[in-house]
């Protein structure tokens, strides 16, 4: 699921990325394609899972092999070092390496239109919005605090006002009092936090402002250039795969408890949780995957604030206009 948030940092070697991914899932086709999640195996990836368990891919002519993610997983540095075709990303590792590195990589999709990060607390905290931070102790992976920062500056708040401390993906402080509220994926650890016996409650930093998307489909120029049939086919099968797990999120996490889902040490109740709660993040007209003129400036000018400037070049839409 990523911060884990942005919590896949691109810097960092392709030899790296490439020792610690995890051993592949498959369904045979015909042509090879590869890519690689996010993050580890959860309800952040039903649409490619119920996609490949339905034969969507195969039926594309694809033969896709599916490398989970993790905390020592750099999405970018693998397509760099040619062990996948395609990534999901963030957008602020992706054009950071874009422009500080000269790396290759288009944007040619955004599975997440609304990015899951958000403030997490418990009810009665009093912390509704970023206004009420200030004065309060917020614990964020060190990788997003500059977008946490930069959400505290497009709401007139001084980040000197606000205690940052270190967060490491557990909740445990949080539900211990011992901080006020911390950075996390909304759609997943409030539920993690009620199996503790207390409420939390949340507000995504898209809706002040921090308008980016998450899990970018992001490639390099040579796949584009070279398997561009591919990828459009890879955009169509998943496309099929999100509409029909969106149809009702119930049904498919249930049947992937001892396949994708093994080991993960979560409930399934919170992965159907997590399943529908994300499902209105992704809602585009256009489509899953879409990525408007309008979404693309948000984006460009969100990471503005923090000091990326990307352009609208990074990101390439026409793939989408084949499916």
């Amino acid at each position: 699921m990523t911060l884990r948030l942005n919590r896949r940092h691109f810097l960092g070697t392709a030899g790296a990325a490439a020792a610690a991914s995890s051993l592949p899932k498959r369904a045979m086709a015909a042509t090879p394609m590869t890519m690689q999640a996010a993050w580890i195996n959860d309800a952040e990836f039903a649409g490619y899972f119920l996609a490949m368990d339905k034969g969507y891919y195969t039926d594309e002519g694809l033969d896709l092999t599916y490398l989970s993610g993790g905390p020592d997983v750099i999405p970018e540095s693998t397509i760099i070092a040619g062990r996948a075709d395609l990534a999901l990303t963030t957008p602020d590792t992706t054009i950071k390496a874009i422009v500080d590195q000269g790396a290759p990589f288009k944007i040619i999709g955004a599975q997440y239109q609304k990015n899951p990060i958000g403030i997490v607390s418990l009810v009665g905290s009093g912390i509704n919005s970023p206004a009420d931070l200030v004065g309060k102790t917020l614990a964020v992976p060190p990788v997003n605090v500059i977008s946490v920062e930069a959400m505290l500056k497009l709401n007139n708040i001084d980040p000197a006002d606000v205690n940052i401390v270190p967060y490491a993906y557990d909740p445990t402080p949080l539900i211990k009092g011992e901080i006020d509220a911390s950075l996390d994926f909304t759609t997943n650890v409030p539920y993690t936090i009620s199996l503790q016996g207390v409420e939390a409650t949340s507000f995504l930093l898209y809706d002040f402002g921090y308008t980016t998307y998450n899990d970018t489909v992001v490639v390099t120029e040579e796949v584009l250039n070279t398997k561009r049939a591919e990828l459009v086919a890879w955009l169509r099968a998943s496309r099929k795969g999100w509409i029909e797990n969106n149809v009702d999120t119930t049904v498919w996490p249930p049947k992937w408890a001892d396949t994708h889902f093994a080991g993960t040490g979560r409930t399934i109740d919170n992965e159907i949780f997590f399943n529908e709660a994300q499902k209105p993040l992704m809602e585009n007209p256009a489509g899953i995957f879409a990525m408007t003129e309008e979404g693309i400036a948000a984006n460009l000018s969100a990471l503005a604030e923090v000091g990326i400037n990307g352009s609208r070049d990074m990101f390439d839409t026409t793939l989408l206009e084949e499916i």
